[in-house]
């Protein structure tokens, strides 16, 4: 009627933050008593043709407002990942993607637990097949073998061919003495240097290496040249190289139920027979070149002293540190060391801007060494230093950057955390983070 008309003109909401947005016109259908006389309306003022103003109202239009009753209802912490959630249950795909991901995880567990009964099976029949001569005599042997080890760094005769008995590392005491490493270096041009960085960056074990343990694990790699059909590796062995592809393909053959089967092809930038090494385990499959190939070799000894002791440097350089943070330290050791593990360390110069006001953000930056600045327009708002913490906000909310973090010294060392591990481990302290924001205001 005219009277409701005029009613609904006088009471109209008011059209903000922009006259024609999509945020105005969200929130005048929200008014229960004036949404039919406000919809056609609001959508007038939009730059859509008809057929899109139609498509808003009958189609958009309910599916928002069914989404944005469930979000009000269920008041989710972290609204975006349930609205996501949401459009995949109301699509139809949660469950087949749910599906697929529980299929993938049963056919990997599957294939890990074969490999595993296949080990045991063999560690059984090597002890069955050991020699079984008298016993006081074989001690004598072992205990003279033993004197030996830190002259010749030889495996006792008796355990030749067996499977590596601990997945723990290398044991150390007065009767082996963990000597200084000097590791070996062979030289390599500038393209090789930068082809195998890139290469072992993909890698998890060497992922986290700091700079100057990268170089000295690239110069300690010695170029090899396999003939085809050369076996380069032999299930079942134990493994004392790893090696990483630069030309030619290799295929990784394993022996099910009586038969060789290929598993596996590697090409050129992979790396294969890094699992003997990192889990101190018997080679899992033999590995044989199809034709002609070049390889970069390292050695289990190279190997150990870098990459396995940067690992363990690592952590106890970070969970120290860690302790003079003030947001981390009432953790546990425990919760502390899981941390430190998710830590990756990146370096910024002078000027640099490690993150930009009302951009998406996914980490979170600890800061390790240097001084920081967090600026919001043309004015300063906060300083950083050493211990201090940032990027929270965008992770805590899901909402763009609030500020931009710049460098003021001549270097910054910060320590970043993906989202997804600051999700998992610092999620208990969500409230204190919470608290903490109110200093950005």
């Amino acid at each position: 009627s005219e009277a409701q008309a005029h009613l609904a003109c006088q009471v109209r909401i008011p059209r903000t933050p922009r006259e024609g947005s999509f945020a105005a016109w969200t929130a005048a259908r929200r008014a229960p008593v004036l949404a039919p006389l406000a919809k056609m309306s609001v959508v007038d003022g939009l730059p859509f043709a008809d057929d899109k103003k139609k498509y808003i109202l009958d189609t958009l239009d309910p599916i928002l407002e069914e989404m944005v009753s469930d979000v009000l209802t269920e008041v989710p912490p972290q609204p975006l990942d349930y609205m996501i959630s949401w459009l995949r249950k109301r699509s139809g795909l949660s469950s087949v993607h749910d599906q697929q991901s529980l299929q993938a995880r049963n056919k990997a567990l599957k294939q890990e637990l074969k490999q595993i009964k296949s080990s045991i099976e063999e560690a059984g029949n090597a002890i069955k097949t050991d020699d079984k001569g008298d016993e006081e005599e074989e001690e004598e042997d072992d205990d003279e073998e033993i004197d030996e080890i830190p002259e010749s760094m030889k495996k006792p005769e008796a355990q030749m061919g067996r499977a590596r008995q601990s997945v723990s590392a290398e044991a150390y005491g007065t009767w082996n003495q963990k000597k200084a490493f000097t590791p070996p270096s062979h030289p390599k041009s500038d393209d090789q240097k930068d082809h195998l960085e890139q290469t072992l960056l993909k890698s998890f074990m060497f992922s986290n290496l700091e700079k100057k343990d990268m170089e000295t694990i690239i110069m300690a790699m010695e170029e090899v040249t396999i003939k085809a059909e050369e076996k380069v590796i032999t299930e079942g062995d134990d493994g004392d190289f790893l090696f990483v592809i630069e030309t030619g393909s290799l295929e990784c053959i394993k022996k099910i139920e009586g038969t060789d089967q290929v598993v596996k092809t590697c090409d050129p930038g992979d790396v294969f027979g890094e699992l003997a090494l990192l889990y101190n385990c018997p080679r899992a499959a033999s590995v044989v070149a199809k034709g002609e190939c070049v390889c970069w070799k390292l050695d289990r000894e190279s190997f150990n002293h870098i990459v396995k002791d940067a690992a363990a440097a690592k952590r106890n350089k970070y969970e120290n540190f860690l302790k003079s943070v003030s947001l981390i330290s009432s953790i546990d050791a425990y919760e502390r060391s899981q941390i430190a593990d998710a830590l990756i360390p990146e370096t910024f110069k002078k000027g640099d801007t490690i993150v930009r006001q009302d951009e998406p953000g996914d980490k979170f930056y600890i800061v390790e060494e240097g001084t920081l600045s967090a600026t919001k327009g043309s004015e300063r708002v906060m300083e950083y230093k050493s211990g201090d913490y940032f990027g929270e906000l965008a992770l805590l909310k899901n909402q763009p950057r609030a500020a931009s973090v710049i460098v003021e010294s001549e270097e910054a060392k910060v320590l970043s955390m993906s989202r997804m591990s600051f999700s998992k481990m610092l999620g208990p302290l969500q409230s204190l983070l919470t608290r903490q924001a109110d200093k950005y205001k």
